[in-house]
């Protein structure tokens, strides 16, 4: 028996005794991990729109950003609405997955627009790497869903106890 725990014997090499594998997720605290990124990601979109776009900018001055750019002035007051009605389904849990993914376009423009200035977001008009790690994020949160705690999970539990009541 030495022979075959060590695998030293032929047999051994051939027929190893099965081991555990090790887990990659913790399924105990992966549910929390993802109700912590989907928050911090809706944060981010609402701080985005309402402190950078709203109040630093403003909307009219947003406007006149992505005209510059040689994009629509209306665009801008679309992308402040898609931001800040997608932050706040992110926070409260509703929709996660889609809200993530309809949100990436947004973000790819901003990439875009940031693009020329290097890849630092510090660096004079931002670099591209923020959005562009923002669009990971909102991939991650697209893959994770909603997380543990989500409006959404409430929903779902009031159709189950309302389907078999």
């Amino acid at each position: 028996m030495a022979g075959r725990e060590s695998g030293g014997s032929p047999a051994a090499r051939l027929f190893p005794l099965p081991t555990k594998k090790p887990t990659m997720i913790d399924i105990r605290t992966a549910p929390y991990a993802a109700t912590l990124l989907r928050v911090s990601l809706g944060a981010m979109y609402i701080a985005h729109s309402l402190i950078l776009k709203h109040f630093t900018y403003t909307l009219p001055g947003t406007a006149q950003f992505f005209e510059s750019l040689g994009l629509p002035g209306a665009l801008a007051y679309a992308t402040f609405w898609a931001e800040l009605v997608g932050g706040v389904l992110l926070v409260a849990g509703l929709g996660s997955r889609w809200v993530a993914l309809a949100l990436v376009p947004v973000l790819a423009g901003a990439a875009w627009a940031h693009a020329g200035n290097g890849w630092v977001f510090s660096a004079q008009n931002g670099g591209w790497e923020y959005p562009v790690f923002l669009i990971a994020v909102s991939f991650v949160v697209a893959l994770l869903g909603d997380g543990r705690y989500a409006l959404a999970n409430a929903f779902k539990a009031r159709n189950l106890q309302g389907a078999y009541a």
